[in-house]
């Protein structure tokens, strides 16, 4: 159970159900394995509305239309939080929006990479909404099946959280010292892709696949989308345990990892200028990840099972992290990351023109010879 849980919330099984002593809290929900059902729908549903209205026309969106969708699925995933908060207590309602926090923080430095990916397949702007919707539902295949491995794990080994707190430790250092000056599409893996499959030089619209010769080859588009699936596995190793780290219950896991998905490809379009002025962001998740990484650690020896540790004694003394203050100190870093990389951009930029300025010869009349 998750420190501090008045009763278990189960995403699976038979039935799920809350019950709370403190009257503050609403007294019971359900999750059934028919709402399960009924939410997997309703995200494929948006997904498939999405590729139908949007993507399956190539065009590049403008951004009154990215401004739009992106304010749409922001304040439905706000509006869904409010819902489990109502519904399920604010203890539930303040695990997701920490969680949504975490997932929107991580699924935007996504985006960092999707772009430094799509610069080296030079993908036209006009194509780029597809890579990026099957790239989001790749990311969310995944995600979805790392959420059922790891809700297993922790309803059967209570030292997994050991596990993913030393994970997150360490993927915290690596990012805070990630630049995203590596090429994806030059990496090792698009190496090995490129030997075991015939490339065509030329993209053929969007099509995937294009015949010559009598012989079939793949585009650079197959090959794109092939690069951002890897990459979506290589984030989904960090982003399910840290999610993991604020909640246990698959469900909150789920929906906020979805949400956050969503409306990721208009995000993309939206603020893509943007992204590259973050120059904090990696720094921010570093320390968000370490925060959370801690936290595990602490749940860890809370529920220690582990003979040699404490010998097998849970470890009473370790401080507790209530999600208030998770929600708040993930809140405040992400705050602090974006406006420190907002001056830090726009002080460069103001240096980099002062020197221009006075880097250019300036005409005065001692500098004319005097005709003679």
């Amino acid at each position: 159970m998750h420190p501090g849980s008045p009763v278990p919330f189960r995403g699976g099984g038979d039935l799920g159900v809350i019950v709370h002593a403190d009257p503050l809290w609403s007294t019971s929900v359900q999750i059934t394995p028919l709402i399960w059902l009924i939410t997997i729908a309703v995200t494929i549903a948006f997904f498939v509305y999405e590729f139908f209205a949007h993507v399956r026309k190539p065009h590049a969106p403008t951004v009154g239309e990215s401004a739009r969708w992106s304010a749409f699925y922001i304040g439905l995933a706000l509006l869904f939080g409010v819902g489990i908060g109502l519904v399920s207590g604010w203890r539930y309602g303040g695990e997701y929006f920490a969680g949504y926090l975490t997932e929107k923080a991580l699924s935007i430095d996504n985006l960092f990479v999707f772009l430094i990916v799509m610069t080296g397949f030079a993908v036209p702007k006009a194509y780029q909404q597809k890579v990026l919707m099957i790239g989001i539902v790749i990311a969310l295949i995944l995600r979805g099946g790392f959420i059922a491995v790891g809700a297993t794990l922790i309803e059967n080994l209570s030292w997994i959280f050991y596990i993913f707190g030393a994970l997150l430790l360490f993927l915290a250092y690596r990012q805070a010292f990630s630049n995203h000056e590596s090429d994806p599409a030059n990496g090792r893996f698009m190496g090995f892709v490129r030997r075991i499959l015939p490339v065509s030089d030329e993209y053929n619209e969007d099509k995937l696949t294009v015949k010559k010769g009598g012989k079939r080859f793949v585009t650079p588009m197959l090959l794109t989308i092939v690069a951002i699936g890897f990459i979506d596995l290589v984030f989904a190793v960090d982003s399910i345990p840290a999610i993991y780290g604020l909640t246990n219950e698959a469900y909150i896991v789920f929906t906020a990892n979805a949400f956050a998905l969503m409306g990721l490809r208009q995000l993309f379009f939206l603020i893509g200028g943007l992204l590259e002025r973050l120059v904090y962001l990696s720094q921010g998740l570093a320390v968000i990840l370490a925060f959370i990484g801690v936290k595990l650690v602490f749940h860890a020896l809370h529920v220690n099972e582990l003979p040699f540790v404490n010998g097998g004694q849970h470890v009473e003394w370790v401080p507790e992290i209530p999600i208030w203050f998770s929600l708040l100190f993930i809140g405040v870093t992400i705050t602090i990351a974006t406006v420190a990389s907002l001056l830090k951009t726009r002080g460069d930029r103001q240096k980099g023109d002062r020197d221009t300025v006075q880097g250019e010869p300036i005409a005065s009349a001692t500098d004319e010879s005097p005709e003679r």
